[in-house]
């Protein structure tokens, strides 16, 4: 389920604002988005003007984009290994960053996967040096309480649905909206959209969606971010961790 955002100007500026942060050289992770586009955009830009990067692709749409504004690619398995480049950074958006109230603790999980393109980019985004998520104001919470993007395989659906409500969660399967039945994803399975509440404890609920058979990966994205690039009507806050 795609989230609404903010205005596009305000994405952009995060977009660019990122994009910004490659340096000559880098391998780059190219997140899935309308925000993460503009900085795959800007990157095509920097690299028409001699920028020498190349890119590791988390969706079929981020590929696609890429290879139309001329940024050199690679498969993550070939950026990662022995005597593999390996990935400098990543840039990537999320459909909500906890900002933390008070002393929370949980300032800069992500909830991702509106996209559910979240199964390609949390290998991408964990194996780069840094990780910077663009992101506008309406994507900013105290504490994440979106629903979170669980992708299962098709045949493990009902028993990953009734795990999800065992731990107090209620899913609902993604639909696609313009066509009949559900959302298959890049990887052939699909999507349940799970609604926690507010989630207090991200680290104890990642481990128990990683744990659980037939979840292939989910949207929680916890003690990944390094840099997280918000932008507004009048410039770009940047929120380290």
């Amino acid at each position: 389920m795609k989230t609404s955002g903010g205005g596009d100007a305000a994405k952009r500026r995060a977009g660019e604002s990122a994009a910004t942060a490659v340096d000559d050289g880098d391998v780059v992770g190219l997140g899935t988005g309308s925000t993460a586009a503009h900085a795959i955009r800007r990157l095509g830009e920097r690299v028409d003007a001699g920028l020498d990067v190349r890119g590791v692709p988390t969706s079929f749409a981020s590929r696609e984009l890429a290879a139309s504004e001329g940024i050199p690619l690679l498969d993550l398995d070939e950026a990662v290994g022995p005597d593999a480049p390996g990935v400098d950074v990543a840039i990537d958006g999320a459909d909500q960053v906890a900002v933390g109230r008070g002393d929370e603790p949980t300032a800069g999980a992500l909830i991702k996967g509106g996209g559910a393109a979240h199964a390609r980019e949390k290998p991408v985004d964990a194996a780069a040096d840094r990780f910077l998520v663009v992101a506008d104001p309406s994507k900013e919470a105290p504490v994440l309480d979106r629903a979170v993007p669980v992708e299962v395989l098709p045949a493990a659906r009902s028993v990953v649905a009734e795990a999800v409500r065992g731990t107090g969660g209620e899913p609902t399967l993604r639909r696609a909206e313009r066509k009949d039945g559900p959302v298959v994803t890049d990887n052939g399975n699909l999507v349940l959209d799970c609604a926690f509440g507010e989630i207090r404890g991200p680290s104890g609920l990642a481990t128990t969606l990683s744990t659980t058979p037939g979840v292939v990966e989910h949207g929680l994205f916890v003690d990944l971010a390094d840099e997280v690039h918000v932008g507004t009507n009048s410039g770009v806050r940047v929120l380290t961790r």
